[in-house]
């Protein structure tokens, strides 16, 4: 019998805090689109809890708020989600990381693509990350350059870029540095437009366009993305080619794009939920970097702007939409 007890004891000391007082484990989802934007991330995720063996409704639930694009709005709904008691947040801008950061030093929080997380200074160190933060990073910081060089091959006469970026997004304006200085060594010069939330987003449009940019670059934001729809159609419609590092902006209508595929980063985020839930310590789980980049094409967005796509970077395109 004693042995009996004494192996309950130890099985109950393995669990996590949340995982003896909360089941199903809430998790926090803070979005900082709209929920229309989060669903195809969303499910995603969910499909990573199934393949770790966690189930909806049984092993846990998903309390949801989303910023709508207006990045002020986020400790405002740290706060409301941790009166839920919340066994993880999940964050995905630099912002709502800092924002639930500074509302608890306790909750584990998990981000997923976010951009340079050490360089921001969300973790202290990539393979120990310290505190209650870590999570999955996009390195959107480091394809910059890259970035510039694919723009260049694609578009070899353009001179004039416009690059849209959000200040609010930390990241956006070191990012636009790098864009600058990399640029010049193609000749190209880049200009900064910026917007801050959607109702501010036409009026810099429309200073982009009095600008005539050869080029217009969007900066990866979640604002941005989640106004992908109206940023293609105004692209297609001052026939300005436009490239991005998210592949959804290309299937709205943007020309090209090379980063990080999305989904999968939402997917993996799983395997950091279940080992928190299982009692690891966040700030002992290193950060994941992705080693995978995809190049993606819309030729009939190419065809409808009268650009020829070079064969050589047709050929190095993962995918090429038609």
């Amino acid at each position: 019998m004693k042995a009996i007890l004494a192996l309950l004891v130890a099985c109950l000391m393995a669990m996590s805090p949340h995982a003896l007082a909360q089941s199903p484990a809430l998790i926090a989802w803070v979005w900082p689109g709209s929920s229309a934007s989060a669903e195809a991330y969303l499910a995603a995720f969910k499909e990573g809890m199934r393949e770790n063996g966690l189930v909806e409704g049984r092993h846990f639930v998903i309390e949801q708020r989303h910023g709508e694009g207006n990045y002020e709005r986020f400790p405002a709904l740290i706060d409301e989600l941790l009166k839920h008691d919340p066994a993880v947040i999940m964050a995905v801008t630099i912002a709502s990381v800092r924002a639930a950061q500074q509302a608890t030093k306790t909750v584990p929080i998990v981000f997923v693509s976010t951009n340079d997380p050490l360089g921001s200074g969300l973790v202290t160190s990539l393979a120990r990350p310290g505190g209650n933060t870590t999570g999955l990073s996009n390195q959107n910081e480091d394809l910059v350059t890259k970035y510039v060089e694919l723009l260049h091959r694609a578009l070899p006469r353009a001179q004039r870029v416009a690059v849209l970026d959000n200040p609010a997004n930390p990241s956006n304006p070191k990012m636009f540095r790098r864009v600058s200085d990399s640029a010049v060594g193609f000749g190209i010069a880049a200009r900064e437009f910026e917007a801050v939330s959607p109702e501010a987003l036409d009026a810099t449009l429309g200073a982009i366009a009095r600008h005539r940019p050869d080029v217009l670059l969007v900066l990866p934001d979640s604002l941005f993305f989640d106004q992908r729809d109206r940023i293609a159609a105004f692209a297609l419609r001052n026939r300005i080619p436009t490239f991005t590092q998210q592949s959804e902006m290309v299937g709205a209508g943007c020309l090209m794009s090379y980063g990080t595929q999305r989904r999968e980063l939402y997917r993996r985020s799983a395997i950091y939920v279940k080992k928190i839930l299982a009692g690891a310590r966040p700030g002992d789980l290193p950060v994941e970097q992705p080693t995978k980049f995809e190049l993606v094409i819309n030729l009939k967005t190419a065809n409808a702007l009268g650009i020829t796509i070079p064969q050589a970077v047709l050929q190095r395109a993962d995918e090429v939409l038609q």
